[in-house]
């Protein structure tokens, strides 16, 4: 058997599905490839239980009683909680499996279905988690970076992500009333605590958290 911590890295399969046989088939198959899984009878079970913190992918039966697979989707969505869901269902129909796909669904399995195809959306999802998270780690080391300037080098910096083809330091002057002088001095501050090496990388960077 494949060590899990080696073939998969730390990212969990979380199952949820009302029927207890197909939750003790599908973990046994899954646990045999190398997968961590943890099983939920109910959509509820898995929200008291899940954190947002730990990376994997959710294996969502859509037909449950309770909250069903759709609403618990739209329940994550509205919570800001992001992670990959393969719905897997013997019951929905073309308008389920559309809003499922709408709302970010990596895949639709219609049961029964063969474990191999199962597997590869998992591996897929595994890797659309983890990048989200990635790119969710990058924007969060911005803030906090964007936090840790001055309030004149927040509305320097400001100005030129709300003027990204206009960022001379006469014209920022004007804008803030302050000499082009002191501009720079404050640019190259800027530039220095977001650790960018020019007013176009910075920009760019700084376009990720504006709005």
């Amino acid at each position: 058997m494949n060590d899990p911590s080696q073939t998969h890295g730390t990212s969990i399969v979380f199952l949820v599905d009302d029927d207890e046989a197909i939750r003790t088939t599908l973990s046994r198959a899954l646990s045999k490839r190398g997968f961590v899984v943890r099983t939920y009878e109910t959509a509820q079970g898995f929200l008291d239980d899940y954190t947002g913190d730990e990376p994997g992918c959710l294996v969502l039966d859509y037909g449950m009683p309770g909250l069903n697979g759709l609403e618990l989707q739209t329940h994550l969505i509205d919570h800001n909680i992001i992670i990959p869901i393969i719905f897997i269902s013997g019951h929905g129909g073309i308008p389920e499996t559309v809003q499922a796909m709408k709302a970010g669904a990596v895949d639709f399995l219609e049961k029964p279905f063969r474990q191999h195809v199962l597997v590869d959306c998992i591996k897929a999802a595994f890797v659309t988690d983890l990048n989200t998270r990635a790119a969710q780690q990058e924007i969060e080391a911005t803030r906090k970076k964007f936090a840790s300037l001055t309030t004149r080098e927040q509305e320097i910096a400001q100005f030129m992500i709300d003027n990204p083809s206009n960022t001379a330091s006469k014209e920022i002057g004007r804008a803030l009333d302050i000499s082009p002088r002191t501009v720079d001095h404050h640019r190259a501050r800027v530039l220095e605590k977001m650790g960018t090496k020019s007013i176009a990388e910075l920009v760019q960077i700084l376009s990720t958290i504006s709005g």
